[in-house]
């Protein structure tokens, strides 16, 4: 919608409310929108199954994790070398105090928790981590990386990669949508969360969604213990 809006030579920032009057010519211009709107169902993800459940992530949406940021996980490689591989230079990796913050156009911040067998990094405003090269790099060898990317003004996806190569990318509001060299790998994932990799359903809570599925992929459940400051990371 914001990339149409400033083709019409409309006045639209990449963040915050859209205007209305752009809404609505945005809709009259593209009337399938509406019409596949009306034919969605709306499915609410919860766990049906033990494992990791998105009502595990009732914290989510008041952390301090806002409405852009990415979470990747990652098999195979310490702290240092996940930073390394995102893009740090070794000199760039020190402990990050509360005071520190990303900004929308200048350096991002990346923060590394080891948790059991996994790496978990988060990307504060920023989407390096769900780069389909980035996740390559993060994988290969013989490796595993997820990634979790929540972007309230363009796309969520939650993708999945092995030894180098992108085995599934999934929308997690529209998981039907979803891609890869194998991208129904984690369908019986998706099932364990109430959601139907075979319907054309829209899902009501995709980023606790999308958190429960890395989360049954990888064993690792995120809490807000896992945020305290100072931690390590690196300023990109």
């Amino acid at each position: 919608m914001r990339t149409w809006a400033k083709a019409k030579g409309y006045t639209v920032s990449w963040r915050g409310r859209v205007a209305q009057e752009i809404i609505d010519a945005f809709l009259t211009a593209h009337p399938e929108v509406v019409e596949q709107e009306r034919t969605f169902e709306m499915v609410h993800a919860t766990a049906r199954t033990p494992g990791p459940s998105p009502e595990d992530y009732a914290w989510e949406g008041n952390s301090r994790f806002g409405d852009v940021y990415t979470i990747v996980f990652v098999r195979g490689l310490d702290e240092h070398e996940v930073l390394r591989r995102l893009g740090a230079a070794d000199e760039d990796i020190r402990l990050i105090e509360d005071g520190d913050h990303s900004c929308p156009e200048g350096p991002q911040i990346v923060t590394v928790r080891r948790i059991g067998d996994w790496t978990v990094a988060v990307e504060d405003c920023g989407w390096r981590g769900a780069r389909r090269e980035t996740l390559g790099a993060l994988s290969r060898d013989g490796g595993e990386a997820v990634t979790v990317h929540r972007h309230d003004y363009a796309r969520h996806h939650v993708a999945y990669a092995v030894d180098g190569r992108l085995i599934t990318d999934i929308n997690p509001g529209f998981p039907i949508d979803r891609w890869g060299t194998d991208p129904d790998r984690l369908n019986h994932h998706l099932r364990e969360l109430g959601i139907d990799p075979t319907a054309e359903d829209s899902v009501d809570n995709p980023i606790p969604a999308a958190l429960a599925l890395a989360g049954r992929i990888t064993g690792v459940t995120i809490n807000p213990h896992h945020l305290h400051r100072p931690i390590l990371g690196a300023t990109l």
